[in-house]
């Protein structure tokens, strides 16, 4: 796993509605320690789809990566929930139909760092 802030993001498309679509690229640093991505040896590159919207309680999303590797290939389901706690938020994500040439010890710390940062963004 690439370590948080090594690697750039970039939105191509983003409709924030259900039913509305958005792709993105994760950009790997050029360096022997980073991974191979999925789309190419430096890229992960994924479209996906809202699948619900909750205001302030639950997002739902669904995403595909493009990749050759039929490795993975499939739709990975990602839920968010929000809950009220004591000075803040609580955030979970659970992710379903991960493909199988994704581990996932490295999908569990790609979603603890993807929260590490949304508390850091946010001043939390």
């Amino acid at each position: 796993m690439v370590a948080a802030g090594s690697m750039k993001g970039i939105v191509h498309a983003f409709e924030g509605r259900e039913r509305g679509a958005f792709s993105m690229s994760l950009v790997y640093p050029d360096d022997e320690a980073s991974p191979p991505g999925k789309t190419s040896d430096k890229a992960d590159r994924f479209e996906g789809r809202f699948v619900r919207l909750v205001p302030d309680e639950r997002i739902v999303w669904a995403t595909r990566f493009d990749s050759e590797d039929q490795s993975f290939s499939g739709e990975m389901t990602v839920s968010t929930t929000l809950a009220p706690a004591d000075g803040g938020t609580d955030v979970t994500m659970v992710c379903d139909n991960i493909p199988s040439g994704i581990r996932l010890e490295d999908n569990e710390e790609g979603c603890r760092l993807t929260l590490d940062n949304l508390a850091a963004f946010i001043g939390g």
